[in-house]
């Protein structure tokens, strides 16, 4: 009765697949420039990075420090998706906005396509927001994952 157990154990283990998930992050930037002079996109990065590369650890007794430069974090591949800025010569355009969802969910829908899970979307605005602030992005994060 042990032997079967154990043999049906050793069976499910095999069968069982352990893999690692994959992240992915899509970024939006949409411009909050009146007169339509800033510029919206999705960003996709076509390659990866290892944190580890340019990650240093400081602790009382040691300073380990990563020999990378700033320049070497660039990602030189990546997608980038033209969208429309929210304003124009006459002021915020609903019409652009619309547009830009419409692009939006084509790319959101086309990473669930290839099997990528949306787990989660985080969004912020920066601005100076002082009286006279023209200026700003809104940024959104959408973050996949894969297994």
């Amino acid at each position: 009765m042990k032997k079967i157990v154990l043999l049906a154990s050793l069976i499910l283990l095999a069968t069982t697949e352990i893999s690692a998930q994959q992240i992915k992050v899509i970024t939006s930037v949409e411009s909050i420039v009146p007169n339509g002079l800033g510029r919206s996109r999705i960003v996709d990065a076509q390659e990866e990075k290892n944190f580890d590369e340019y990650t240093t650890t400081q602790t009382a007794e040691d300073n380990t420090r990563n020999k990378s430069k700033r320049g070497d974090i660039r990602v030189k591949n990546f997608e980038e998706t033209k969208l429309l800025n929210f304003y124009n010569i006459g002021g915020i355009r609903f019409q652009n906005i619309a547009a830009n969802d419409a692009v939006i969910s084509s790319k959101l829908t086309a990473m669930v396509k290839e099997g990528w899970e949306l787990v989660f979307v985080t969004s912020g605005v920066e601005a100076n927001a002082g009286g006279d602030d023209g200026q700003g992005l809104f940024i959104t994060r959408y973050i996949f994952k894969k297994e």
